[in-house]
């Protein structure tokens, strides 16, 4: 599947190459309505197992677990590149603060004065984005359900929620959605810290 889902971003940049420019405002409106149906079949598949509510009541604040060690894991990997490419750590912490947001953190950065960092929160959140649907089908498969979560960040709430539930449980998809609110709440909060 992870292959599949390669070859058919790798076709889509392809086919972007070729395209007319005014069809953007066309595709923008497809996939949104599409990313719609894909969130309301997830809620249904939620919704026909009531055994998903009574074990998200069980966890109680223990849900806040994923979305704490997504922002941790994140923050820390921009603390390490920051220094492993000797760009500034608050540089370096706002870039990964974007939690895979990637239309509000490259905005944020790019306003706060920095426009190259503003490009990298971009695109380093953009590509968060495509290595999340690459690489959740083996952390499900080899790794553990709960890991499969972490790589999305904020988008584990939208566009990447399908890959979550198809690959995992009902339960996880229901703790993916609540990461990906607590993640998204948190971006435009943690990215003015650090600039």
């Amino acid at each position: 599947m992870s292959l599949l889902i390669l070859a058919v971003l790798v076709l889509g940049i392809g086919a972007g190459f070729f395209l007319p420019a005014d069809i953007s405002a066309l595709i923008d409106s497809a996939s949104s309505y599409m990313l719609l149906v894909l969130l309301f079949s997830v809620g249904i598949d939620m919704g026909l197992n009531k055994e998903v509510f009574i074990r998200i009541r069980e966890l109680g604040f223990r849900i806040l677990l994923i979305p704490f060690g997504v922002v941790v894991g994140s923050l820390f990997g921009g603390f390490l590149t920051a220094l492993l490419t000797h760009m500034p750590v608050k540089e370096g912490l706002a870039i990964s603060a974007g939690l895979g947001w990637y239309s509000l953190s490259g905005i944020l950065i790019t306003e706060a004065g920095n426009p190259v960092a503003g490009t990298v929160a971009f695109l380093s959140n953009v590509f968060r984005e495509m290595l999340t649907f690459i690489v959740v089908p083996f952390l499900a498969g080899h790794v553990n359900y709960y890991c499969a979560i972490a790589p999305a960040g904020a988008t584990a709430m939208d566009t990447t929620l399908g890959i979550i539930s198809k690959n995992t449980n009902a339960t996880i998809a229901v703790l993916s959605f609540v990461s990906g609110v607590i993640c998204t709440l948190l971006v435009p909060i943690l990215v003015p810290i650090f600039l």
